[in-house]
């Protein structure tokens, strides 16, 4: 008697956030059989990414460049072409990269850096699809515990005072932000919508704040996880513990959201990190696992710690893994 197979479908996988976080995860998936979607802000305003915003009126495109290069299968040869940065003493092509100027091109040909983007994905074979979280560039603004503000992402960390929310604009300050086409549907059809790892303040919330976007993950039938940072950051999370890391998200949205944390527990060793490179991390962010119940989460901790170049990571493998064994048991 012959047996039956069944084929599982790949499970529809959106990662929202920005930064250097969100491409480990991304490469790590890649190789997964999954489809990807990826949400990346555009509220970063400072660099080779801001001086081309303003240059030509685009969205920021140093965490696109990023996300691009991680669900690209382009030889390495290429990546390196396409993520090379330019020396400081080249004069006016100092500290930009190959791919940033790429997609500013594209950007001022099609008049959106969503259809540039949508063009460099399929010239660089990637594997899924990736969205801007907004159309058009916004600006980040943090209101303080003290009753100050601060205007632009580059800025809000400068002073370390302690954020009590954020919000997003568009330039001329309108606070009506919409989220860019197919966003909100890659969030309602997903099976996971994962958040992170990034900055809190600066690379994850800038795209749940968009109204639209905040809706349809409050909303979603999907599993939300939270991948909580490893590391404190300068101005953003100084003395966090895991648990306010969800209370923050759980207080932008007016809502507790989210299924499941990732929490890494392996310890990173004394005097590893090189602070001449990592200059905005400071400690190891603690445990509250009470903290994480009591806002309806589900916690997985174990060692998901890389440790590589003098900095402190996510092991996108470990990570990927434990995604893949909850989404098919959640949703699958």
């Amino acid at each position: 008697m012959k047996m039956k197979t069944y084929r599982i479908r790949k499970p529809k996988i959106v990662v929202i956030g920005g930064g250097t976080g969100l491409p480990v995860i991304l490469k790590s998936l890649r190789n997964q059989s999954a489809e990807i979607t990826a949400v990346v802000t555009v509220a970063d305003d400072g660099g080779s990414s801001g001086e081309l915003r303003n240059s030509i009126d685009m969205a920021p495109p140093g965490d696109l460049r990023n996300v691009l290069a991680a669900l690209s299968d382009m030889p390495k040869l290429y990546e390196d072409l396409f993520q090379y940065r330019f020396q400081a003493s080249d004069n006016f092509l100092a500290n930009h990269t190959i791919g940033n100027l790429l997609i500013a091109a594209l950007s001022e040909m099609r008049n959106s850096t969503y259809e540039a983007i949508q063009l460099l994905s399929k010239m660089l074979h990637v594997d899924g699809h990736i969205y801007p979280s907004s159309e058009t560039p916004l600006v980040l603004h943090a209101e303080f515990t003290d009753g100050t503000s601060a205007v632009g992402e580059s800025k809000i960390a400068l002073d370390r005072k302690t954020i009590d929310y954020v919000y997003v604009t568009e330039k001329n300050g309108d606070r009506a932000v919409h989220a860019a086409r197919k966003v909100v549907a890659a969030i309602e059809e997903a099976d996971m919508v994962v958040l992170g790892p990034g900055s809190l303040f600066t690379s994850i919330l800038p795209n749940l704040v968009i109204e639209e976007i905040g809706e349809a993950v409050r909303k979603t039938a999907a599993e939300v996880v939270y991948i909580c940072n490893i590391m404190t950051q300068k101005g953003e999370t100084e003395h966090f513990s895991d648990a306010d890391h969800i209370q923050v998200l759980h207080k932008h949205l007016q809502s507790k959201f989210i299924d499941t944390v990732l929490v890494n527990t392996e310890h990173v060793p004394d005097g590893y990190m090189d602070p001449e490179v990592y200059d905005e991390y400071l400690v190891q962010v603690t445990h509250d696992f009470n903290g994480l119940r009591e806002e309806g989460c589900r916690v997985v901790s174990t060692d998901f710690l890389e440790l590589r170049d003098g900095g402190v990571f996510h092991d996108g493998d470990k990570v990927v893994d434990e995604l893949f064994r909850i989404v098919f048991g959640a949703k699958i």
